[in-house]
Parts: C-alpha cells; structure tokens; sequence
C-alpha cells in the first residue's frame, strides 16, 4: 500500500488505545507502520528495486527485530525508556503493514529466506482510495487534521474521546472493507472460471484490480497454452467472455534466449508473476520485452524488462523498467 494508508493506519492503532499503554505513541506506531518501505530508496536503481523491496524487510521472521528499532530510536533521540509494550505495539505496526501489502496485486516474499514465493490476495490496488477516504474521515471528523502535529510532540498519555471511537471505527471499517474486497475477488475469479476461452479451458485465471476503486470491477487475465486475453469483469453485469482482445506471445527464439541471460530480465524474471514474452522486429534487431500483466499489457506495458538484440545475438540496452499502470 501507499506510505499515507501506512502512515494514517498507525496512527489510528495509537489513538485506538495503545497511546494509554506508551508515551508518544502515535510517532511510534507511523514509524513502525512505515519502516519495512526503508528498502524503497532504490526505487530509481529499478533492478536492485526489485532484488530487495518487499523481501526481508517486509518478513515475518524479522519482524519482531524490525519491531524493535523504533523503541531503540525513541531511546537513542528521546531518552525514552524500552518497554515491553513499545516493543510489542512497534511490532504490530509493522505487522500492520505486512498484511496491507499482502493485500495487492504486487505481492510479498514475507517466507524468505525459508521460500523467495511471492504472497498476494490480488485484493486492493497499491493506492486504494476508500481506504485513504476512510483514514482521512477518521482524522478530521474528531479534530482539525492540524493537531496531529501536537499529539505527536507531546509526551503526556491521550485521554479516551472522540478520537478514540473515530479510530476503531477507522479500522473496522478497513476490515470489513477487506472482507467485501476478498468476496468480490472470490467470486470474479469464480465467473472466469466457469467459461472457455479461445475454445479451450483456461490454464490460469488472474483477476486484479482495476485501479478505478470500484469493488465490483476487476481486470480479467487468462492464460492459455498459446495465447492470453485480457478481460473486464464487472459483477453487476452479465460476464461475456468473447470480449476482450487476444494476444499470442512470441515463440522462443535465440533473440528472446539471449536476453534471458542477461542480469536484467533475470531479476525482473524473478518478480514476474503473470508473464508475456514478446519479440518485434526493429531497425536494429530484434526489440525482446518480458511484460508483467498484472501493471498493463501486451499494447501497453507497464513493469518489465527491454532489450535490443543484433543480428549477431549481442544483447544492447538491457533495462527493467517501471511504467504507468
């Protein structure tokens, strides 16, 4: 998720009672809902990107060490005493953020190093706005949004209060909010399910959001032997598994062999969940691109990996990049 659901979520599982039990708690509990996204300053260095975000900073066997940083910030800067309660709720906001993304479609290796698999529910979107509207009622219905700023920088333990009965209300709501999110996967997982595509039965069925917030409409991706064919699944209509444009993936060939040594499309090889390989011919070779289907498509990719191969098989310009979705 976003590092504002991250940042709101901590902060409404401080004002749900833990700033009773720890001083300066609502700084504590945003710091721990963030800390496992420290991996994220690579995003600019695309391969190493995708190497270390959402890997071992984001598992649940580090994560009672990773709880315990913030405690040790708080005593390092702050000369606040560690407790067993600071390090107990510093942990469960960095549980917090481990479930949020394991919600979305781009996943999380939260085994490692046991298992490198990639965990995903295919749920919610990395931005999902009723969750941020949800956030943002809770924070300005019981006070300005201005006081968050003084709740941080006082030391003195919250009082129950409005802000009390706004935060649980906050997170039951995303809970319940989840729940309608996973049912309405489930069941357009199971209306793909229950057609043919292209004649045959389908290999694979994936259905991600659409990044529209809509809870009912969902992206249809079907993966057969030779083909895939991008559907729009909306529940409150009749599913018709005709529409939607089929594309056919390029066979192997000693281009798409030869970018698949590179270090480049190895890693993003690793991250790729729904594959489509694809080889077009250019002025100066062949033009390969591993597209990852879940962030756009074949016409229009989003996340993947590119590179230019001559005649002679020598690969040029080898790169992974990160597109629109």
């Amino acid at each position: 998720m976003d590092n504002i659901t991250h940042t709101l979520t901590g902060l409404m599982m401080s004002r749900a009672g833990i700033d009773r039990k720890v001083p300066r708690a609502a700084l504590l509990m945003m710091i721990a809902a963030n800390l496992p996204d420290v991996d994220g300053i690579f995003i600019y260095r695309p391969e190493l990107y995708l190497q270390l975000h959402r890997g071992y900073l984001h598992t649940l066997l580090f994560s009672p060490l990773m709880g315990l940083i913030p405690p040790l910030l708080f005593f390092a800067f702050k000369r606040q005493r560690i407790t067993l309660w600071a390090w107990l709720f510093s942990w469960l906001g960095i549980l917090s953020h481990i479930a949020l993304d394991w919600t979305n479609a781009y996943g999380i290796r939260f085994l490692r190093p046991f298992s490198d698999h990639w965990f995903r529910l295919d749920m919610t979107d990395l931005f999902d706005p009723w969750i941020l509207a949800t956030l943002f009622l809770a924070l300005a219905a019981p006070a300005l949004a201005s006081m968050v700023s003084s709740e941080i920088a006082s030391s003195r333990k919250a009082t129950p209060g409005p802000k009390r009965g706004w935060a649980w209300f906050a997170l039951i709501a995303m809970l319940g909010y989840e729940g309608l999110r996973y049912t309405s996967h489930e069941r357009a997982i199971g209306e793909m399910n229950s057609h043919i595509y292209n004649g045959v039965i389908a290999q694979r069925i994936t259905a991600i959001p659409t990044g529209t917030g809509s809870v009912w409409k969902w992206k249809g991706i079907v993966e057969g032997a030779d083909f895939v064919q991008i559907v729009q699944v909306d529940l409150t209509q009749q599913f018709d598994p005709t529409l939607g444009r089929i594309e056919h993936p390029s066979p192997p060939s000693p281009a798409i062999e030869a970018a698949k040594a590179t270090q480049p499309f190895q890693v993003f090889a690793a991250f790729d969940q729904v594959p489509f390989w694809k080889a077009t011919q250019v002025e100066a070779g062949t033009r390969v691109e591993l597209i990852d289907l879940r962030f756009g498509s074949p016409r229009s990719p989003g996340f993947e990996a590119s590179a230019i191969v001559d005649g002679s098989g020598a690969v040029k310009d080898a790169r992974v990049s990160f597109g629109r979705r």
